[in-house]
């Protein structure tokens, strides 16, 4: 189960590599896929950090920010690699960043909604509640 939830990572990789060797931008292959596994990384320290939040206020500002922040990152690295290197580069790690996106997007399509967080205290449904 750990391999297809990082498959996007090895795609990521992966794609990089075969499309240097085909001719691509190296530099525009390596930032798109240096990027998304970056990104990747954010997202499983944060996720870490926000379930440890005693908090639900705190936990859902956490996860806002860093899912906003890994889509600034993304967008900063196609820019980066356009501006540092040239348009053929920024092209090459969008395209990297958009096919790994696109297995993540599969992924999770396949996967369905992530199950919720056990309950801190066991609260029975066909318990009646007494009503004052």
């Amino acid at each position: 189960m750990l391999a297809i939830r990082y498959l996007d990572v090895g795609v990521a990789v992966i794609a990089a590599v075969v499309a240097i060797a085909l001719g691509a931008p190296a530099l525009g292959c390596a930032l798109g896929a240096g990027g998304w596994v970056l990104q990747r990384l954010v997202q499983a320290v944060d996720r870490r950090w926000a379930q440890e939040m005693s908090s639900p206020r705190a936990a859902l500002g956490i996860s806002l920010f860093e899912r906003f922040g890994r889509i600034w990152l993304l967008a900063g690295t196609i820019v980066v690699a356009g501006v540092a290197g040239a348009r053929k580069d920024g092209l090459a790690a969008a395209l990297i960043i958009f096919c790994a996106y696109t297995v993540r997007f599969v992924i999770g399509l396949i996967q369905g909604p992530p199950a919720p967080p056990a309950p801190s205290s066991p609260v029975s449904p066909t318990t009646p509640r007494s009503e004052s």
